[in-house]
């Protein structure tokens, strides 16, 4: 497993390449271009940033997921999000929400993807990312919400990219997500496209879907359509009964073998979930590359793991980083390089229940 500041390097050196891939893929978009030319070097000013405060003893990790809202216009079979964050909490206010994405700029974070439920059920979440043009927000949506006012709000904010989830073609995600879902995902990716909004697709690869989402024709007709960002998200069975759409290890290996291919060969951006974190020695949770905050502020490891000793309602962002819980996950290095492919802390979640429970034992001593 790599020390700790070989991967912190590595994940450095590849959000810039990242954005330099954007960059060169945007070139018949100078607008476009500009923006993540400013990018770029708001990037590196990050990553000096986290530096500094890692020399002081806080450990700020470069990507937050923030799930919003527990609210969901839709009701996809198996979906994580139903399946694991059911707190009776109520959701962080809009004042809430911007104070911790104020504090997260204010310390280095560079990315912080929305993701819910369904985000866009909080509408003024495009008024609070529209306050911090340096930083980026990949916004995970179903794309339902997504209607002409949001669309033009969208064009005015370079630095939010939405995120449309799609199961592969008509059959797949009308028969995960609900019929004609399909049709209007396409549709709203045809609008985003015609008014020059730079967008992605999120694609649950799953047993059953995998040879139509790692097509590379498929995969090649959403680039024709606009799609310049595509997440590869490997199903999590957080649902008891769905084991059977999880991916065989040769699907697996199969799968890192293609997306290289596309990386190599199509004008598009190429991320693998859980896989890409191979190459930083296991599991990226915990602060080591990101932290999950739930809708009612509680700072988590990853979103499939929903334990935390520490609430953004009680602590500031520096403070709730420096949780015990948190540390004690980073520092586990077996348990963290033992992804076989998949999702370490949800294969080892009694483990992680285990330390949680330990770790409050502690503080209650």
């Amino acid at each position: 497993m790599n020390n700790g500041h070989d991967y912190v390097k590595l994940f450095n050196q590849n959000i810039r390449n990242f954005f330099k891939d954007a960059f060169r893929i945007s070139l018949r978009d100078p607008d476009l271009a500009f923006f993540l030319l400013q990018t770029l070097r708001r990037q590196s000013k990050a990553a000096q940033a986290r530096l500094a405060w890692e020399k002081q003893g806080v450990h700020v990790p470069p990507f937050m997921i923030a799930s919003i809202t527990n609210q969901c216009n839709l009701r996809c079979k198996g979906c994580y999000a139903h399946a694991l964050h059911r707190s009776t909490e109520a959701e962080m206010s809009a004042d809430k929400l911007r104070s911790v994405i104020a504090e997260a700029d204010e310390i280095g974070v560079s990315i912080i993807l929305i993701a819910g439920g369904e985000p866009l059920t909080r509408p003024e979440i495009l008024d609070i990312t529209g306050e911090f043009p340096g930083m980026i927000f990949p916004l995970f949506t179903n794309g339902l919400l997504i209607d002409d006012k949001t669309i033009k709000r969208l064009k005015k904010q370079r630095n939010v990219v939405p995120v449309i989830s799609l199961e592969g073609g008509r059959a797949y995600t009308d028969g995960r997500r609900g019929p004609g879902v399909y049709e209007h995902t396409l549709n709203r990716m045809e609008t985003l496209n015609e008014q020059g909004v730079f967008f992605g697709t999120s694609l649950t690869v799953t047993r059953q879907n995998f040879a139509s989402v790692v097509d590379e024709r498929f995969v090649g007709r959403l680039i024709d359509s606009g799609c310049k960002l595509f997440f590869f998200v490997d199903y999590v069975p957080t649902q008891e009964g769905t084991e059977d759409l999880v991916l065989t290890d040769e699907q697996r290996r199969e799968e890192s073998s293609l997306l290289a291919s596309f990386r190599a060969g199509l004008p598009g951006l190429f991320v693998a979930f859980p896989g890409d974190e191979e190459m930083y020695g296991g599991c990226l949770a915990a602060g080591r590359g990101f932290v999950h905050i739930s809708p009612g502020g509680r700072l988590e490891p990853c979103p499939f793991s929903p334990f935390s000793d520490a609430s953004l309602r009680d602590l500031s962002l520096k403070e709730a980083l420096q949780s015990d819980f948190l540390r004690k996950i980073r520092e586990s290095g077996d348990h963290l390089g033992e992804t076989n492919g998949g999702c370490a802390l949800w294969a080892k979640r009694e483990w992680v229940g285990s330390l949680f429970q330990s770790t409050a034992a502690n503080v209650q001593a």
